[in-house]
């Protein structure tokens, strides 16, 4: 890709990478292209039907523009390297995800994702990348062979090259590259994230591939590639039956909240099966063979209002209690009907648990809202998007796209990580998104009070939510 301008700025490289690298997912994962044309349609459609309520929570530029990615790393070393080439577009460590216990498949990886956290930069393009580590460490997968054989082979790979990160660094420090620069940047960068078709281990890899299929995908090959880049739709109920009737195979569930009549909040996400991708392999007798893999899945995503931390400990009290009712259920329920009843029970879980509507929300503190003063003076309310992720969502997708559960021994003590560790292994401040969210709040409250004259605290009661009482009418109250 070349650039038109003379300085390409760090918004500017984030875009083009996005789109790079939607290019190659496109020629390597076929499928995906068909979820990008059925994302939009469904886009458009929801557009047509609801004008602009349907853009409350971003521009449908925005959305369609939208994508997040997913790659794997095994070493500390590695993740600084990502956090370089992430860097010099404007994206930085967010949240600490541990997905260790969040399913019952073994899935031995914690994780952060890279962002944009300024609110004018998330409007210029919000790509986000999920971004997780193997931690051989952790005796509930790896005994202490396999950790040492693991760490060695990961220790002698290169993901990032020297050309590519000297680049990074530099975008970083100024701000920004030259064009010429820019486009080499843009170039290696996208390489980085290929499927790479050199010949893999056959035995090295399905010894992995016993312990973990993600820890085969990560430790098992000389490189690492985007495993899955996710577009944002604004019906993902909708868009789970126009891929279905086209003959694509979903996985069984939508994750996250439930479909209901309330307010969307935080993240729904669904996927295409991973699909039976060739590969060539080398056997132990040096023999090169063509089999296959099913380590990729076409990834999409609705997003909804960022909870406070009083309304994420709500929505995770209700994951518990939707998760127990729906346990009690008989044995002759099975297949899409004992999903219907689960999604029914998350439901009725949900209505007992959050408000039916944004100003309900709003009262009882639970999600966050900008605030802005209209030209005739009233103060209107929006919501702010939730821009993370739910580890149990991201966990059930790797569940619900694996060929085999893998094995874990309980017995064993779990290696501490939190996000402390993550930071050190950085090299990074790990931003909190509850204080990035209030942030965007705190802001709007003290511009909106400039503007009437006022004192910020005389507008909201509560400092991580909005006002629950206004100088003036509150646009959109019963929302």
């Amino acid at each position: 890709m070349t650039f038109e301008q003379a300085f390409v700025e760090p918004w500017q490289l984030r875009a083009a990478f996005a789109r790079s690298l939607s290019d190659m997912y496109g020629r390597e994962v076929p499928a995906y292209t068909t979820l990008l044309e059925v994302s939009h349609e469904v886009n458009r459609d929801v557009v047509a039907a609801q004008g602009a309520d349907a853009e409350r929570l971003g521009s449908i530029d925005r959305v369609t523009a939208e994508r997040h990615g997913a790659i794997r790393v095994g070493t500390p070393a590695e993740m600084n390297q990502v956090a370089r080439v992430f860097g010099a577009m404007g994206m930085h460590p967010v949240g600490f995800y541990d997905l260790r216990d969040a399913s019952s498949s073994s899935v031995p990886v914690i994780s952060t994702a890279f962002r944009p956290i300024e609110r004018d930069e998330l409007a210029r393009n919000p790509f986000r990348v999920f971004t997780s580590m193997l931690v051989p460490s952790d005796r509930r997968f790896f005994s202490a062979d396999l950790q040492a054989r693991l760490e060695r082979f990961l220790q002698r790979r290169s993901l990032f090259g020297p050309e590519l990160l000297a680049l990074a660094d530099k975008a970083e420090a100024d701000g920004g590259l030259p064009a010429d620069d820019a486009s080499a940047f843009l170039r290696l960068a996208t390489a980085a994230f290929e499927l790479s078709r050199e010949p893999v281990d056959q035995a090295w890899y399905r010894e992995l591939e016993a312990v973990s299929a993600v820890a085969a995908d990560i430790g098992g090959v000389a490189s690492t590639h985007i495993n899955h880049l996710t577009p944002r739709v604004l019906d993902i109920d909708e868009l789970y039956r126009r891929m279905t009737d086209r003959g694509i195979t979903m996985i069984d569930a939508i994750q996250g909240p439930p479909l209901w009549e309330g307010p969307d909040v935080l993240l729904r996400q669904t996927s295409f099966r991973a699909l039976a991708e060739p590969r060539t392999f080398r056997t132990p007798s040096g023999e090169i063979v063509q089999d296959s893999l099913r380590v990729r899945f076409g990834e999409v995503e609705a997003r909804g209002i960022a909870l406070t931390r009083e309304g994420r400990a709500r929505y995770d009290a209700a994951v518990v209690e939707a998760d127990r009712r729906a346990a009690e259920l008989g044995e002759e329920h099975t297949g899409a009907r004992r999903e219907e009843l689960r999604q029914e029970i998350a439901r009725e879980v949900w209505r007992a648990t959050f408000p039916a509507t944004e100003a309900g929300l709003v009262e009882a503190g639970l999600g966050y809202f900008t605030y802005e003063v209209s030209d005739d003076g009233a103060l209107t309310r929006e919501p702010i998007v939730y821009e993370d992720f739910l580890p149990r969502s991201a966990a059930g997708i790797f569940q619900s796209n694996l060929t085999d559960e893998g094995s874990k021994d309980a017995s064993q003590a779990a290696e501490e990580r939190d996000a402390d560790w993550m930071s050190g292994a950085i090299g990074r401040d790990l931003h909190d998104p509850f204080e990035l969210y209030a942030r965007q709040v705190h802001a709007s409250l003290e511009a909106a009070a400039a503007r009437l004259g006022m004192a910020p605290e005389t507008l909201a009661s509560r400092p991580a939510g909005a006002p629950t009482t206004t100088p003036t009418t509150t646009q959109g109250a019963s929302r």
